[in-house]
Parts: C-alpha cells; structure tokens; sequence
C-alpha cells in the first residue's frame, strides 16, 4: 500500500506542480490582452474562451519593441525616456537596480555569470556551487593577490543568495555549465547530470 501511494506521489507531485506553473504563467500573460481596445478582445470575437493567446500578444509586443529600439531615431527616443525616468525620485533607484540585473542577465556581453565554481562556504570545511561574476576595478586595486567575485545561490531559489570576494587560490573551477550547476541547485542535488563537474585542481590547506 505504501509503495503504491509514493508511486502515485511521485508521478503527480511534479506533474501537479508543473501544471499550475503553467497556468500561472498563461494567466499573467492572459492579463495583456486587457490593454486592447474591448472590441478587439479575443473574448469578444470568439464563441469560447481560449488560454494563452496573451503569450502571443506578449511576444509580440516584445518583438516589437526590440525592433524598434534597434534603429537610431527608436534608440535615441528610448535613450531620452530612460534619462527621464532615471530623475523620477524612487522610481529612478529601483529601475536603475533593476536594469544593471537585467542588462546583466541577458545582454550577452558576457558580463553574465562567466564560471561554475566551488567554494569553501559556509566553513572551510564545506564547499559550495557558486557563479563567477566580475570584480569591479577599485576593488580588484585593494588586493595584493588575485581575487574572483561569487555569487553563492541558495537551495532551491538560486535568484537568492551571498556575493562575496574570495581569493582564486582557493577556489575549484568546473567543467559545468552554468543551466547544469543552476539546475542541480533548484533540485537540491537530485538532478544532477552525468556530465556533473571534474575540478581541475584541487587546492591544497
């Protein structure tokens, strides 16, 4: 009996979960189509309501965008709305945060998380997964030897976690791509791959 219910557990745990990700994802994209005229609402043109076709609106608007960011007159508008909105009191701190993340993340200017590294944390006995990021120049110019700058996610929301600057020596640079490491910490370990990590050298106390 007991196996039987853990069986059934696990296949509809993460089946359950999966289904309402989705579902919370296609009805926050389903919140765009409110920003169309009421009678070009697909509920209004349709006989039955259909999930998900704010995915396409959001897609396209998106798609829309970037095109028109990318030629001169859309990127000087843009460049103009932005150093005004960088003057608004608050609203300029939190988008300004906000944007050095995302620009960050997703330019590809390969300012991004660069390696998988370990790390001894949160004792020396212990190591840790953590990302190589960049070491800003006036902190990099405070050290006499060579330090990398980590960020440490936690278990299982790797958008939380510690940046700290620890010295190279004393780090284990992986063979693990940064969607391995990032998925074998959501899992807590339990999805790890076969192609999981071989340090290159290990340091010595």
């Amino acid at each position: 009996m007991k196996k039987y219910l853990i069986t059934g557990l696990l296949v509809w745990v993460p089946l359950g979960i999966t289904l309402w990700v989705l579902d919370l994802i296609i009805g926050t994209m389903d919140q765009t189509l409110l920003l169309l005229p009421a009678h070009w609402h697909p509920d209004n043109l349709l006989p039955v309501h259909i999930p998900g076709l704010g995915i396409i609106l959001t897609l396209g608007v998106v798609l829309l965008t970037g095109l028109l960011i990318r030629n001169v007159f859309g990127q000087r508008l843009w460049d103009a709305s932005e150093k005004g909105m960088l003057h608004i009191p608050f609203v300029g701190s939190i988008y300004k945060g906000v944007k050095q993340v995302s620009d960050t993340l997703l330019s590809g200017s390969g300012n991004s998380f660069r390696k998988v590294l370990l790390v001894r944390y949160p004792h020396r006995g212990a190591w840790s997964l953590a990302f190589q990021t960049s070491v800003p120049g006036e902190v990099s110019n405070r050290f006499d030897e060579e330090y990398v700058a980590v960020f440490i996610p936690t278990t299982p929301s790797p958008v939380n976690g510690f940046y700290f600057y620890v010295r190279k020596v004393d780090t284990i640079e992986l063979d693990m791509t940064v969607d391995v490491a990032l998925r074998t910490i959501v899992s807590m370990g339990v999805v790890a791959t076969p192609e999981a990590a071989q340090p290159h050298a290990l340091t010595q106390d």
